[in-house]
């Protein structure tokens, strides 16, 4: 009985006997530890949805450069642009400049580092602006040797196929389309007006060189180029590059110019052009400005003479101004090397480039108003 009672005082004491403190400490402490790991979760997500977010942002970036480093320079770039057009090639619109590439396309060569189009707007940049080889190379992302293998092989393609742009025009057609302001003064013969500009070179190593390309005009080692335009004011000759020192009279009756002439036709020229008697030979004259040596003043009509030669002679002044304002290349100082062709009776570089820039200009408006 005893132990009955005694059985039944335990168990009451275990039932009524306080929590056990420990299990308590640990089911608050795992609620924490929970609660802990949800709010790292949210974090984690959200610093995983901003990283998400700036990838994006930093795809499209890369996206719209790449695809503005495919339009670069080309047909898309130009396009709806003229003056970004004459700006860097110094073409009037981009319609002539497609015409142009369109021309010459199929001549010219692929390269591994650039496209056709690409590879012709680096060479009329260079002409165009005077760029050097470094920067072309920087702007196009090309090696320097690139630049300058692919700036000869389209020079070369570019003097082949626009030789027939500098010509020398039939008589029929210079009289019917002689400006009115060349048939008043010297009625229809006029056939070309000519005069010589000089190109700054570097200073040759060879003696002999530097005292022939020596010009006491320029004060400079140059070359010299003799231009004829039509009174129409187009380039219809331009001869090879000579030495700075040569006379203009010389060049003439060595450059093939004489060949051109047909009987009765009228040259314009400057006073430095003493070139009657080998006119005279092709049965031509030529007009150039009265001499005041030897006596105090001008005659009346040598006077009024020269006064319309000026008028007129101005023009070939004008284009030579236009070649080389469009087309710098020809203002800097040309490397020795574009004067070197390495074989004898092989166009020189600087030969061919005074070639495609006055082709250049010729498929521009004239600077002479027909009217």
């Amino acid at each position: 009985m005893k132990e009955r009672k005694r059985r039944k005082l335990e168990l009451f004491a275990e039932t009524t006997k306080e929590p056990d403190v420990s299990v308590s400490e640990q089911t608050d402490e795992d609620d924490k530890d929970m609660s802990c790991q949800t709010e790292m979760d949210g974090n984690y997500l959200r610093a995983m949805d901003s990283e998400i977010n700036a990838l994006r942002q930093e795809n499209e970036t890369l996206r719209k450069n790449c695809e503005k480093n495919d339009r670069r320079f080309s047909p898309k770039d130009f396009e709806d642009n003229d003056e970004k057009v004459k700006n860097l090639t110094g073409l009037a619109t981009f319609a002539l400049l497609m015409t142009l590439f369109n021309y010459l396309e199929p001549f010219l060569q692929n390269m591994d580092v650039l496209d056709k189009f690409r590879c012709l707007v680096l060479t009329l940049m260079r002409l165009r602006l005077n760029l050097s080889v470094l920067f072309l190379s920087y702007d196009f992302d090309i090696s320097k040797a690139s630049v300058s293998r692919i700036f000869s092989s389209v020079i070369d393609v570019m003097y082949l196929r626009m030789k027939p742009f500098v010509h020398w025009p039939d008589r029929e057609s210079l009289q019917l389309t002689m400006p009115m302001q060349f048939r008043k003064n010297f009625g229809r013969k006029c056939a070309v007006i000519i005069d010589c500009f000089e190109v700054n070179i570097e200073r040759p190593s060879n003696l002999k060189a530097r005292a022939e390309t020596w010009s006491s005009y320029k004060h400079h080692n140059t070359i010299k180029f003799l231009i004829g335009i039509t009174p129409q004011g187009t380039v219809s000759f331009i001869s090879k590059a000579w030495g700075g020192r040569v006379s203009d009279k010389y060049i003439t009756e060595h450059s093939g110019f004489l060949d051109k002439l047909l009987p009765g036709d009228l040259i314009l020229a400057d006073r430095g052009f003493d070139i009657r008697d080998s006119v005279g030979i092709m049965c031509a004259q030529v007009n150039i400005p009265a001499f005041t040596k030897g006596r105090d003043q001008l005659s009346p009509v040598d006077l009024e003479t020269t006064r319309k030669l000026a008028n007129v002679r101005i023009h070939v002044e004008r284009v030579i101004g236009t070649v080389r304002q469009k087309y710098t290349f020809l203002n800097g100082t040309i490397p020795i090397s574009f004067l070197n062709s390495g074989q004898a009776g092989v166009v020189t570089v600087i030969d061919k480039i005074a070639h495609v820039c006055c082709s250049l200009v010729n498929m521009n408006d004239s600077v002479v108003c027909f009217e």
